[in-house]
């Protein structure tokens, strides 16, 4: 698998799209290997704009035909937008789990992040 270098992932299998010192909110989402190991997701419970999310707690809920599996936030911030077409439609995540980004977070703080190179170490890709 390949995991887009201009991303930062969590060894929990989430990515963002964001670099220190960006001030705009930025899409959260799960990486490929999650996706794949997940299998067919068919749910996505999601926090809801206005949610505080803490790095490295669960924000959320993914289902799939094979298992339920908890959603962490990558970052902590405040919760500014909700990817519906998502919630509307889980499989776009299977899909492309890269354009099918979960929520926009507006960062107030991260750490802990990983390079794509670290990830893939991480998943042995």
């Amino acid at each position: 698998m390949t995991y887009p270098d201009q991303l930062l992932y969590t060894p929990e299998h989430e990515w963002v799209d964001w670099a220190p010192g960006t001030q705009d909110p930025v899409p959260v989402g799960i990486t490929s290997y999650a996706a794949e190991s997940l299998g067919d997701i068919v749910f996505a419970q999601l926090p809801e704009v206005g949610d505080r999310v803490t790095s490295g707690q669960v924000c959320g809920e993914l289902e799939s035909t094979k298992s339920v599996s908890d959603l962490y936030a990558p970052v902590s911030g405040e919760v500014v937008e909700v990817n519906r077409a998502v919630v509307d439609d889980p499989a776009a995540i299977n899909a492309d789990p890269y354009r099918a980004w979960l929520f926009k977070v507006a960062v107030e703080e991260a750490e802990g992040l990983l390079t794509a190179a670290r990830y893939a170490e991480l998943t042995g890709d």
